[in-house]
């Protein structure tokens, strides 16, 4: 009985001490950083009480005046670089970027097959599936897109309509509304099916993509050892993605992939493209599915948060979304009253709108990358990181931060006007990243974004009313910013408002 308590007391010891040294790393290297705590280091009420950005911005805004190239923080036992110094983080994004080309994020192709699409995987698998699925998002196959994507938006404002008639006093909760678009359109473009999510909330398309993101196979614990420690988590053969959900996207692949090689159907769509990779033998079947995965991952959630977060500041100021309007009409009208891909692209105050949208509220609030080998930030070796760090670019608190962005709480549009970008510095504006593994769907983001706008604001004013929150709460389970309440404006058509 001795041996065992004398055993469970070392063992105790060396916890303790491992511990401790383990917490005391950033304070002996001298680099600046916050007390952290056992077992979830300085992530203590991570997506309970907390978003993300509510920890991670606090450290950027304490230590970004003190000269330092960058700051320190754990995530459980895992000491993180924060990157402070707007070089660094363009060295490591951009110039230096051989050296950080991995997100070290969790994927199991094996047992969690979803996960092994482009944006999680690393190594020298990812550059070779860059390459090949890099033509696919080129303007000609977003022109080839195009239409597709329009006769969604021709079906958004016609539900819009309709709902506005039918609710009280013409109030909408927007935010859902434009998830189910988004979903819509996806299914399309990305799966080949019509999901009908705009008519059927309860759509077997839709549920399944809101489970994908709001329901969690692990405790809050676990998904934060598993996005810690990625490589220990794969050889423990964890998965983040539910086995049903997992089946039926791989399904509805199989089974569109089936029918259009027997039955020789062409569509304009990303499915489309995909299947003729997979009969030119660059991809396989679940290839296919984990990409056609990523394209939802990255554009139902992402797209429909930077819809809602531009439909609620034009309503704040009616005088920008009739701005907006304006050039709408004024494009159409050069395109004999159409609405065509070319006149999309003459949309100037359009890509001003979204930009804003995007800097006070990036969908994906920070970018990670590990560091392959040894790296002096900016050559100073008393700011070293070491081979398998990672790194965090607080993209939130870059893009809120008063010496780069004047009043930036406040929805300017105009800040990015090409007068105003020359006087900001290289990676002050990261919605989609930056350099070689930059948001390969930026485009179509950007395109699924401004068709929605453009069919909406043609259509109907939105304004603020009693239920609209004076400042958007984000869901702090979510690594996205998602609004936790809901978007509610009110929605009226231009027709009727003219008559009065």
């Amino acid at each position: 009985m001795r041996d065992l308590i004398a055993v469970v007391l070392i063992a105790l010891a060396v916890g303790f001490w491992f511990v401790r040294t383990r917490y005391s790393y950033w304070t002996r290297r001298r680099i600046g950083n916050v007390p952290a705590t056992f077992p979830t280091g300085n992530m203590d009420g991570f997506r309970k009480t907390k978003h993300f950005i509510d920890i991670v911005t606090p450290i950027y805004e304490k230590f970004k005046d003190c000269g330092a190239p960058f700051a320190g923080f754990f995530i459980m036992l895992r000491p993180v670089v924060l990157i402070l110094d707007l070089e660094v983080a363009k060295q490591v994004l951009i110039r230096d970027f051989a050296n950080f080309e991995d997100r070290g994020m969790y994927h199991n192709e094996r047992d969690d097959p979803l996960t092994g699409h482009l944006f999680r995987i690393d190594g020298p698998k990812w550059r070779p599936l860059r390459t090949k699925m890099t033509p696919t998002f080129s303007s000609g196959k977003m022109k080839f897109m195009f239409p597709t994507v329009c006769e969604v938006g021709v079906e958004l404002t016609g539900v819009c309509g309709e709902l506005a008639e039918n609710s009280m006093c013409g109030i909408l909760e927007v935010g859902g509304l434009m998830a189910r678009y988004t979903s819509d359109v996806i299914g399309r473009c990305a799966f080949g099916v019509d999901c009908n999510g705009l008519r059927n909330p309860e759509a077997e398309f839709a549920v399944m993509g809101r489970r994908a993101f709001s329901e969690r196979r692990h405790s809050k614990l676990v998904d934060l050892f598993i996005e810690s420690f990625p490589n220990l988590a794969r050889r423990l053969r964890f998965c983040q993605i539910h086995q049903d959900i997992t089946d039926f996207y791989v399904g509805i692949v199989r089974e569109t992939v089936r029918m259009r090689e027997e039955q020789g159907i062409v569509r304009n769509d990303f499915m489309n493209l995909l299947i003729e990779m997979k009969q030119r033998g660059e991809l396989t079947l679940e290839e296919i599915a984990a990409q056609a995965f990523i394209f939802f991952a990255a554009g139902f959630d992402t797209s429909a948060s930077t819809l809602g977060f531009a439909l609620y500041e034009l309503a704040k100021q009616p005088e920008l979304q009739e701005k907006l309007r304006t050039e709408i009409d004024e494009a159409q009208k050069k395109h004999q009253g159409e609405f065509t891909y070319e006149c999309m692209q003459e949309l100037r105050y359009m890509e001003l709108v979204i930009a804003e949208t995007l800097r006070k509220y990036p969908v994906l609030p920070q970018l990670t990358r590990v560091s392959k080998q040894y790296y002096a930030a900016k050559g100073d070796r008393n700011f070293y990181i070491e081979p398998g760090q990672m790194l965090l670019i607080p993209v939130y608190g870059i893009h809120h931060d008063p010496r780069i962005y004047h009043e930036p709480n406040r929805f300017i549009p105009e800040r990015f006007l090409a007068d105003q970008l020359a006087l900001r510095p290289t990676a002050s504006w990261l919605p989609f990243g930056d350099g070689p593994r930059n948001c390969i769907g930026m485009r179509f983001g950007k395109m699924q974004t401004t068709v929605a706008l453009v069919h909406l604001l043609r259509r109907f004013h939105f304004s603020v009313c009693p239920r609209t929150e004076p400042k958007i709460e984000f869901v702090k389970s979510n690594i996205l910013l998602c609004p936790a309440n809901g978007i509610y404006l009110k929605v009226q058509e231009l027709s009727k408002l003219k008559k009065l």
